[in-house]
Parts: C-alpha cells; sequence; structure tokens
C-alpha cells in the first residue's frame, strides 16, 4: 500500500479536489490519503483564535461567517447530487457552529488546538463525500483515533502502531482511506498538533507503521531543486536524494519538506517521493537511503543568520570553555547552526535571536564577544566524504569572490556550509549553480 500525502493548495479548490480523487484513484490498488486543510483555512483559523484571546467575539465571528460563506460556495461546485450536497452542507453547519461556540467560553490554548484542527476535519470529509458520491469505496479514518504524542511532545510509534492496525482490521476491504494530517492527542488525551513538519509527518509515521511501499508527498513544485528557483536561473529537480542530503537541504533552506518529518520512512527503509499535483507525470524527487555516490547534488540558503564570535587568551588549553559557551545557549534554548574553533576563540551562528541580547551579556563573561547580523548560510548538498578529491575545491572555485564569514566543512558526509552577507548571497547562489550544475 502506498501513503499519498496532499498539502492545503492541492485541496484548495473543489477542482483541486476532483483532481486529486483522480490521482488517488488513477491506480486502482488501496491506497491511504493524509489531507490537509484548504489552503488559506488554517490562517482564517488562527485568526479567529487571535481575536478571541484579546475577547474581540465581533471579530472571531465575522471570520467564522466570512470563512463559512466561502466554504459553503464550494458545495455546489464539488457534488453533483442533492444528497451529498445536503449531507455536507449539513456538516459544515455543525462545524461552523462549533467553531462560533467558542466566542461564548473562557478562552485558552487547548481551545486553540480545538479550533486549528477542524480545517483538517471540513477538507477531509469534504473529499471522503465527493469519492463516495463517485461511487469510490472510501474510508474516513479521524487521527484523533490513532494519532498520539507521549509526555515529551514527540510522536508514539508503538501506539500509533497498535491503534492503527486495529483500524485498519476494522475497515478491510476499502480503495481508499483518508485521514487528517497535523492534529493528533497529547499523552493526557487532549487534541493537539504534530508542528514541525506538520501532515508530512503525519504521512511518514503512518507509512512507518503499515509498513508502506512509498510515501508520496504531494505538493505544487515538481520536487526538490538543486537551486532556488526564485533567485537563480536554470535550477532543475534533483530526482534522488539520499535522506541525510534531504534533511540537510530542508534544514538549511529547502521549504518543500520538513528536516525532521521524513525520519519515521528513513528508519523504517521506506522511500518518500516528492512530486507535484499541477504536474502528475513529472519525474520529482525520490528521498531513500541510497546514497549516489560521487555528485553534488543541490545548494540550499537559511536567511536571518548571527554570528557570535567569542575571543578569550583564557581558552588556550581550557578544559570545559565550550561547554561553559555552549550552556549559556542551552539555557536560552537557542540552537547553534554552525561552529568554528581556534586556540584562542570560537565562531558560531544561530537563527533565533530573540535572547541575543542575554546571550551577550553571558559571554562576556568569558572573552570579547563580536555579532554579526544580517547573514546568510549557503549549504551545498551531495556526496562530500573527504576522499572524494577535488571536491571541496570546484566549491570554493565558485565562492572565490565571495566575503567568506565561516566555512563548515567534516561535520557531514553530505554538507559544506558558507557564512556570508545576505547580501551577497543572489551572486553566490548563482555562481555555485554555474560552476556546479551548468
Amino acid at each position: 500500500m502506498k501513503v499519498m500525502k496532499f498539502g492545503g493548495t492541492s485541496v484548495g479548490t473543489p477542482k483541486r479536489m476532483q483532481e486529486v480523487t483522480k490521482l488517488v484513484t488513477k491506480s486502482g490498488n488501496p491506497v491511504f490519503v493524509v489531507l490537509s486543510a484548504m489552503s488559506g483555512t488554517t490562517n482564517s483559523l488562527v485568526e479567529i483564535s487571535d481575536y478571541l484571546y484579546k475577547k474581540n467575539l465581533d471579530g472571531a465571528n465575522e471570520v467564522i461567517n466570512n470563512l463559512e460563506q466561502k466554504y459553503m460556495r464550494h458545495i455546489s461546485e464539488l457534488y453533483t447530487t442533492e444528497q451529498y450536497q445536503t449531507l455536507t452542507r449539513d456538516f459544515l453547519r455543525e462545524e461552523f457552529d462549533y467553531l462560533r461556540s467558542f466566542t461564548k467560553e473562557l478562552f485558552t490554548s487547548f481551545e486553540e488546538k480545538s479550533i486549528v484542527a477542524q480545517g483538517e476535519m471540513m477538507s477531509t470529509n469534504m473529499v471522503v463525500n465527493y469519492m463516495k458520491e463517485q461511487g469510490i469505496n472510501t474510508v474516513l479514518l479521524n487521527a484523533l483515533d490513532f494519532m498520539r504524542t507521549d509526555k515529551n511532545a514527540e510522536p508514539d510509534p508503538v501506539y500509533i502502531k497498535e491503534k492503527l492496525a486495529a483500524l485498519m482490521e476494522q475497515n478491510q476491504g476499502a480503495q481508499v482511506y483518508i485521514t487528517q494530517g497535523f492534529v493528533c492527542r497529547n499523552a493526557y488525551g487532549e487534541v493537539d498538533n504534530l508542528q514541525r513538519g506538520g501532515s508530512d509527518y503525519t504521512a511518514s509515521l503512518i507509512g512507518a507503521a503499515l509498513n508502506a511501499e512509498e510515501i508520496q508527498i504531494w505538493t505544487d513544485i515538481d520536487g526538490m531543486h538543486n537551486n532556488d528557483p526564485r533567485i537563480v536561473d536554470k535550477t532543475q529537480p534533483v530526482h534522488q536524494l539520499q535522506f541525510e542530503e534531504a534533511a540537510e537541504l530542508a534544514y538549511f533552506g529547502a521549504k518543500i519538506l520538513h528536516p525532521t518529518c521524513v525520519q519515521p520512512a528513513k528508519y523504517a527503509g521506506i522511500p518518500v517521493r516528492l512530486l507535484n499535483t499541477m504536474d502528475p507525470e513529472a519525474e520529482g524527487t525520490t528521498i531513500s537511503n541510497a546514497t549516489e555516490y560521487g555528485k553534488i547534488k543541490a545548494v540550499a540558503a537559511k536567511d536571518n543568520i548571527t554570528a557570535i564570535k567569542i575571543k578569550s587568551s583564557r581558552m588556550l588549553l581550557a578544559t570545559g570553555f565550550l561547554r561553559k559557551v555552549f550552556e549559556i545557549f542551552e539555557s536560552y534554548q537557542t540552537p547553534i547552526d554552525m561552529v568554528c574553533t581556534s586556540e584562542v576563540g570560537v565562531s558560531m551562528s544561530i537563527d533565533n535571536s530573540s535572547h541575543l541580547g542575554e546571550i551577550m551579556d553571558e559571554l562576556k563573561k568569558y572573552g570579547t564577544v563580536t555579532v554579526d547580523t544580517n547573514m546568510c548560510i549557503v549549504c551545498v548538498v551531495g556526496d562530500l566524504d573527504w576522499s572524494n578529491v577535488g571536491f571541496e575545491t570546484k566549491v570554493m572555485d565558485a565562492m572565490k569572490d565571495i566575503p567568506v564569514r565561516m566555512i563548515s566543512y567534516g561535520g557531514s558526509n553530505y554538507n559544506i556550509s558558507f557564512l556570508i552577507r545576505e547580501e551577497d548571497k543572489k551572486r553566490a547562489l548563482q555562481n555555485l549553480s554555474d560552476q556546479l550544475f551548468n
């Protein structure tokens, strides 16, 4: 069985929902489908929550009413029979009455999570009703019945596999199984969400639980490109990536995928394919545990980086110095992207500067601190094992005219990273494309 995940733009209109139905049923084999909320819906639900936090009930009701009208307009476009138009209209009225019920009660983060979950409840019910109208044997499985996180807010794979297996046993013989992405219950039974990677994470967890033959992530672009197509000319889709390569690209700027969401698929050895709903015949990108040796695959960039350098003569031969420095960042829950050390100093980069002032105050106890803002990390990804003689030279050659603040090489077999000024990013990305791919 294949798992197919469709994002918000893929189910953003009645026409898109109909196209998704054709894609899902094309092979005739049973499939498990994970759906996001219709594009724009989650933003509206967050806006409703924001009004309710501020106790602006009129503002919340206005957004609810506008969203309801939008959904009701879709009914006549999506369904042809009175039976399914009425069935879906009644369901949506209940949903929007449920949203209005929050304008009368105390509002906390628990209620917000329940509100945000409704976007996917609506999209999955609408698509299931459409498939049933088309005579397709379709089953809707509520993600809240099997998707759960543990007390560390991490997915509970044993629970997920056990509960999902029982639900699949109860609903044998269906052609299409549909569930929500993103939503789950936490360890205490409350409605929650998976946060990182959302629906992609759900698809990966379900694929691992079902031991699927493949997990397909359908979006509105044809896979990961070898550079940022918004900035660089003549980019091409990368047809094959190793899981580590995909994680590096996702972390350093390739927005099509969250860096951690495919981990369950990686550990289960299940390939993940990134495909385009607007161009279903495109090859897309396949991510697996297989490595293509001797190839540089792609370039990505991450903006809004801050570089911090601490210089201290006390560092020379001092044990525990780096531990003290890193503990400061840990205490302010600020991850470090890159690290470079010398005998008298250490440079680090961060992408979250919300506690920069406090971090600098703490670091000044140990040495002289300097900060560079408006920086960017450019990451080159591929088979960059140190034994591949000359690969790092090709990359450095492309960067020869770009001022480089830091270089990270050797921490991974799959990437070389450069810290540069944001103003030099476009030139660096284009140079790398020209040198490595064109």
